[in-house]
């Protein structure tokens, strides 16, 4: 995901608007054989309770109000174990769900089925609460300019799932990792001696990459401007300080505001006019949505 910075005179562009992709085959088979290897290791003892040549068909329930959000990942857990398991969706991928009821059917091999399902159910249950949780943020910032933004705070080995699970839910991603973009942050202010001499060092090395600059005061925010970043994280601003600092931005940079975001908080924030707002919850503190299956 490599974001290229591209200004002109009258307009920053938006290092944050790219399109939603689908997920990645490569990258579903390594979360899906991660997950399987932790939890089968040498193999499943209860599942050889049943004869290997029995089939089953099984219904998965969604129990609570959810943006359904992981299908490909939860489909893959079964496949990995016997190719022949055949899942059938019910409801839409990234489709809000608001009453509870049998979302899909598996069907094949019961071994398999048994085996997959604790994985295939965390994969699910883990994306939607991202995904669930995301949209609930989203619909506090509707009707304003605003926009919800997700951090790098993500579970291992999950972010670009998680990251996915944000786009479902209506949010936008940061970048996805240390080399897709240069954030410049207080440790490396001190480390570089300015802002402006980590931005020039960023200008040259950072590959053609956006740059984000994290201030905490108005006096940074007047530095990362002179010193031409792209976007100028606004960390822990009271509000007073935001709008102001937002004023100042405005036209020469994207903004965003970041730290101790609360629903209460949330709607306050984006009346500064801020362009993103930063969530670090969204991948972090989720909580899993509560599916289950059954064979029936």
């Amino acid at each position: 995901m490599n974001r290229t910075t591209q200004r002109n005179a009258s307009r920053v562009k938006d290092p944050f608007g790219e399109p939603l992709e689908p997920p990645d085959p490569e990258t579903i088979h390594v979360a899906v054989q991660a997950a399987l290897r932790e939890d089968l290791g040498s193999g499943d003892l209860t599942a050889t309770l049943v004869p290997a040549e029995q089939k089953a068909r099984g219904e998965l329930h969604l129990r609570e109000p959810a943006v359904v959000c992981g299908q490909a990942w939860f489909s893959a857990c079964f496949r990995a174990l016997a190719p022949g398991v055949r899942v059938q969706w019910r409801v839409a991928e990234g489709e809000r769900v608001d009453a509870p009821g049998v979302v899909a059917e598996v069907s094949g091999p019961v071994r398999a089925i048994l085996s997959a399902e604790r994985s295939a159910l965390n994969l699910l249950q883990t994306l939607s609460g991202t995904a669930t949780e995301t949209a609930r943020l989203v619909a506090l910032l509707a009707g304003g300019h605003s926009r919800l933004l997700d951090t790098r705070k993500t579970l291992p080995g999950l972010r670009a799932a998680q990251k996915y699970a944000v786009r479902c839910g209506g949010g936008y991603n940061h970048r996805l990792g240390l080399w897709d973009a240069v954030l410049i942050k207080e440790n490396h202010i001190l480390a570089c001696g300015s802002i402006q001499v980590a931005v020039e060092r960023a200008r040259t090395l950072g590959k053609g990459r956006w740059i984000e600059v994290e201030t905490e005061n108005l006096d940074d925010v007047d530095q990362a401007l002179d010193a031409g970043a792209d976007v100028v994280m606004l960390d822990n601003f009271a509000l007073e300080d935001l709008r102001e600092a937002v004023g100042r931005i405005r036209g020469r940079a994207v903004s965003e505001a970041s730290g101790n975001v609360t629903d209460d908080s949330l709607p306050e924030i984006a009346a500064t006019g801020v362009d993103y707002i930063s969530v670090g919850g969204l991948t972090k503190n989720l909580r899993a949505i509560d599916f289950s299956l059954r064979l029936v």
